[in-house]
């Protein structure tokens, strides 16, 4: 996959061939175009969760499954005030930018400069820079805005010591807000667990492992049985039986529908800690 910013005079040049953006545009999405050498393309609707496998990665990225479980455990709908912490790659901000459209807002910081300034023109050309704001502050030294204080309804932290901006996070949360923090090792999990402990309650923490599975179809030898089910032959030498009492017979190459797990499984790729502020009593 590639995105693609679309002009009527440019074109797209792959080893399947030149691709003219005229003949694209007024296409509906999930059209099929041809080069002039014959291959193809599809035309595809810029979703987050395609921007997720494009995207230019300055920084590690978090990826479908992470992002679609943090945002239902952190309830965030249509309307919600998002903080997050640290900006990255924008990966998550693009998804959370539409989880809180069309009236609510994502407040992202991250402390480089030019890192931030890069997300904030990804966001302007995929289109959600109207419900992203980006900021360029250090959130572990210097802690949320204080513009932000009581006005949040979630907070997410992306952080190499998150358990420094848990008391910043708080001062942020509407009572009962909820707060996520991503870390790749479990050390980093613990310690900000001791840093919840004072102010939020229902501490969980989760480790989201998807396993993807190939479908295709195929054909493999195998042999019709009395109950008419296809079963795979055993090792051996296959002999046709006649006679009364046997329907077994030969059927080799038989088209079936091949299922097996995909080589390039992604495994661990980070911890997501959730707990929710303390009501006052």
């Amino acid at each position: 996959m590639k995105a693609v910013k679309v002009s009527e005079t440019s074109v797209l040049q792959n080893r399947f061939g030149v691709f003219k953006h005229s003949d694209w545009i007024g296409k509906p999405f999930g059209s099929k175009v041809l080069s002039n050498k014959g291959g193809f393309v599809y035309l595809l609707a810029p979703t987050p969760e395609l921007w997720t496998l494009v995207l230019s990665h300055r920084t590690q990225i978090l990826y479908i499954a992470d992002i679609s479980f943090l945002i239902t455990y952190l309830e965030i709908v249509p309307g919600s005030l998002v903080l997050e912490s640290g900006t990255g790659s924008g990966s998550l901000t693009t998804s959370l930018a539409r989880a809180v459209a069309p009236t609510g807002h994502v407040y992202t910081f991250d402390f480089h400069q030019q890192r931030a300034a890069s997300a904030r023109e990804d966001f302007q050309s995929t289109g959600v820079d109207s419900l992203v704001t980006v900021g360029v502050r250090d959130i572990q030294g210097e802690g949320f805005p204080d513009e932000y204080s009581g006005l949040a309804d979630s907070v997410f932290l992306d952080l190499p010591q998150p358990w420094l901006a848990v008391p910043s996070a708080g001062k942020m949360l509407k009572q009962d807000g909820t707060l996520c923090s991503f870390s790749p090792c479990i050390e980093q999990v613990q310690r900000t667990c001791e840093a919840l402990k004072s102010n939020f309650r229902d501490i969980r923490t989760f480790e989201v492992l998807l396993r993807t599975f190939e479908v295709h179809e195929g054909k493999i030898d195998s042999c019709q049985g009395e109950e008419g089910l296809s079963v795979r032959s055993p090792p051996c030498k296959r002999r046709h039986r006649s006679g009364e009492g046997s329907t077994m017979q030969d059927s080799s190459s038989s088209p079936t529908i091949k299922v097996r797990p995909c080589a390039d499984a992604r495994g661990h790729t980070g911890y997501l800690t959730f707990s929710r502020l303390q009501c006052l009593s």
